[in-house]
């Protein structure tokens, strides 16, 4: 295995990017994700482990958000007395009076999920020492935090002091979450500290034990406790300093701190290698089924591992009730909400590799159909409208108005409002996951409803206008432009969520018998619902231009000012950004695939190659990219065009987004959109996956020219199917 292809690596620290690579060199394990902030604290940082499921809305916040746990990394080293730490001064290279660092390298392994770090340190005393880190979160045991640090002597014989603590005096970006009566304990070698979230209520504990040579006791100060230890160490002598901590909520279990002590006793009972070696197993199944190789590029090869990682590290494993945020669980951007880039970017990855972890995405929206339900409710529909924005209530939480902009001002956002296409996007996930797991008893007592009731929605939501169905004031993909009538990938995709509904219902009828009566006597499936619903799909208006052979994006687009977007390049903004809100709305720039998006779901449904190709040279040229979801989409589609250099510039940006910032915006967090993107893109696009009556296959790949070949495998309805696709160039 060539560990360069595994191995994300930071040579050299470079505090401008920091933040950034906080996001980069995240660990998680599906139940938590941590920065990867440093040990030792650096100014500036955003040390955040977020839990899964623990939301809070703060007094004076507009909506809720994930709560940041306390702190489990710190872990403060002093040699001869001086303080190891970044900020050096180099006036005095022999002799600094705040000592040195001579060498440092960050190393991310992808496929053990370590995070690991190398440092040269020389002390005010002019001894050196090398500090090796290494961390960790468990993938067997999702409770379960571990850290090592090794200690070598290189020059010289130092004394070093080692102080592991927990810190519960954290926030959310200056926003406090938790109630300031927590509980901190501090006995033995063993500390640990509880937390209550002020509005949610949710409970958190979390314990910590340095596994050490005569550790002094355990004491607090504040929300603080720490335990500390001291050794002289021989020239070339090691020391292993071993921090394990474990964390439990109230989601979990009653007592959170209790249960979170005993468990670390038995971690430390079992030590960090046989952690790790669980750990690592634990990995190895993971990508055993979902990697990817490519030969013949082995950037891209890094890339696609790297954005592979970040969605596994996210994806919950023995969890219903949670869901993958468009940030991941990387950083506080969009406050850890669920949008659509769960079930279009994220959840098909999962679906053909790991169909467990997908179908928990599937149940976390089951479980918030009463959410949906309410929603469609208040604004005066029938059925099911999942939230724009959702947390662990199911509720709507998209904010109605951005934060303050630089001239003082608010935005309005529409996006809760009117940008309803989610249920359908809900919708298309659940019947991907079925065809491609034939999951029968998920679909007969979940999928289906979710797909009923949600039809049930659009049938009152449609408008019957001069002879024909309409949808005004939505706002389909193409974010800037809001509250549009006919938006084409709206229409077009209620007419398949219509279709597909029926067919759910047919397969039901003849198969759950059970469960079509159920379903059809609780939603009120009556025979002229049904009916309404054909007639919605053979009489719905698809805005199309006969003469030019594309479809609208809607009615009026063409109308707007033309801006020529290639011709901003290069730009490190968005188009947005550099005309202004109120002017880009009035233009016919887009903001992410939105014609193209439907392209790369509905495939040949949505017209023949001509009307394609005209799509795509009408769309692609306006549209600024400023989602991180849109590169990938259009990478698949131009694969499937055959426009090679066009879809590999496409998805080389989209592979990098966050690898190397191409948005600039990493900080906040992972575009969990773009990870699930671009492995669609590599499957569905270059690699010509689909289904057929005989099960997957491969039909007209297209690789770019100098890629050798793909191999990958999927998961076909319980039967792991492995594929390798050659270039024939």
């Amino acid at each position: 295995m060539a560990r360069r292809l595994w191995s994300v690596i930071e040579r050299g620290f470079h505090p401008d990017k920091q933040l950034h690579h906080e996001t980069i060199f995240t660990i998680g394990n599906g139940y938590l994700g941590t920065r990867g902030a440093f040990e030792e604290g650096y100014p500036g940082d955003a040390p955040a482990t977020l839990v899964h499921g623990i939301y809070d809305h703060a007094p004076g916040m507009l909506v809720p958000e994930l709560v940041n746990a306390p702190n489990w990394l710190p872990i403060s080293i002093t040699v001869d007395g001086t303080s190891f730490q970044l900020l050096s001064k180099t006036s005095d290279f022999m002799r600094p009076p705040e000592g040195y660092v001579l060498g440092y390298e960050r190393t991310l392994e992808l496929d053990r999920g370590l995070l690991r770090r190398e440092v040269l340190f020389r002390a005010a005393s002019g001894n050196i020492v090398r500090l090796i880190f290494e961390r960790f979160a468990s993938l067997h045991n999702q409770h379960i935090l571990a850290q090592r640090l090794r200690v070598i002597a290189v020059d010289g014989t130092p004394v070093v002091e080692i102080e592991s603590a927990l810190d519960a005096d954290v926030t959310n970006a200056g926003v406090k979450h938790w109630l300031p009566d927590a509980t901190i304990d501090a006995e033995g070698d063993t500390i640990g500290v509880e937390v209550k979230a002020q509005q949610s209520g949710y409970v958190l504990g979390m314990a910590s034990r340095l596994v050490c040579d005569h550790p002094t006791p355990a004491h607090h100060d504040g929300l603080r406790p720490s335990v500390k230890t001291t050794v002289t160490l021989a020239q070339e002598q090691e020391a292993v300093f071993d921090k394990l901590t474990t964390i439990y909520t109230s989601r979990d279990v009653v007592t959170p701190l209790e249960t979170a002590q005993m468990a670390v006793s038995e971690a430390a009972h079992h030590g960090y290698d046989r952690l790790l070696a669980e750990h690592v197993a634990e990995w190895a199944k993971y990508w055993e089924a979902t990697d990817v190789i490519i030969e013949g590029d082995d950037e891209c090869q890094l890339a696609v591992r790297f954005t592979a990682y970040h969605i596994l590290i996210t994806a919950p494993r023995r969890d219903e009730n949670a869901s993958i945020g468009a940030k991941t669980l990387s950083g506080f951007g969009y406050k850890g909400h669920v949008f659509w880039d769960t079930e279009l970017f994220a959840l098909p990855p999962l679906t053909l590799t790991l169909p467990q972890l997908a179908r928990n995405l599937l149940m976390y929206r089951y479980h918030r159909l009463p959410g949906a339900r309410n929603k469609a409710a208040a604004e005066g529909y029938e059925g099911a409208l999942f939230p724009w924005e959702s947390t662990d209530t199911g509720e709507e939480t998209t904010p109605k108005w951005s934060d303050v902009q630089p001239d003082g001002s608010r935005i309005r956002i529409w996006t809760g409002d009117t940008e309803q296409h989610i249920s359908t996007d809900i919708a298309y996930g659940i019947w991907q996951y079925w065809g491609w797991t034939g999951d029968d008893h998920f679909f007969s007592k979940h999928g289906a409803e979710m797909i009923l009731d949600t039809a049930v929605f659009w049938g009152s939501r449609v408008e019957a206008k001069n002879d024909r169905y309409e949808i005004s004031k939505q706002i389909g993909p193409d974010e800037y432009h809001e509250n549009i009538d006919n938006s084409v990938f709206t229409n077009r995709m209620v007419v398949w969520h219509l279709e597909t509904a029926l067919k759910a219902l047919d397969w039901l009828r003849d198969h759950a018998a059970a469960d079509y009566q159920r379903l059809v006597t609780d939603l009120k499936l009556t025979p002229e619902r049904l009916d309404k619903w054909r007639d919605i799909i053979a009489r719905m208006f698809i805005p199309f231009d006969e003469e030019k052979q594309i479809h609208v994006q809607f009615p009026g687009f063409f109308d707007m000012e033309y801006i020529p977007v290639p011709a901003y390049t290069p730009r490190t903004t968005s188009v947005q950004a550099i005309l202004g809100h109120a002017r880009s709305i009035q233009t016919q720039v887009i903001k992410q695939a939105d014609v193209v998006m439907l392209m790369a779901l509905l495939g040949e449904q949505v017209g023949s190659r001509e009307v394609m190709l005209n799509n795509w040279n009408t769309y692609y040229p306006r549209t600024d990219h400023g989602s991180s979801l849109s590169p990938a989409m259009h990478a698949w589609v131009a694969a499937k065009l055959g426009l090679m250099d066009d879809a590999y510039e496409m998805f080389h940006h989209a592979v990098h987004i966050d690898l190397h910032d191409n948005k600039g915006n990493v900080k906040d967090g992972m575009h969990a959109a773009a990870c699930g993107g671009v492995y669609q893109a590599l499957l569905f696009g270059f690699c010509g996956l689909t289904i057929t009556d005989s099960g997957p296959q491969i039909v007209q790949p297209s690789l770019p020219e100098h890629w050798r070949s793909v191999s990958f495998s999927v998961n076909y309805r319980g039967q792991k199917h492995s594929f390798t696709v050659q270039n024939p160039v």
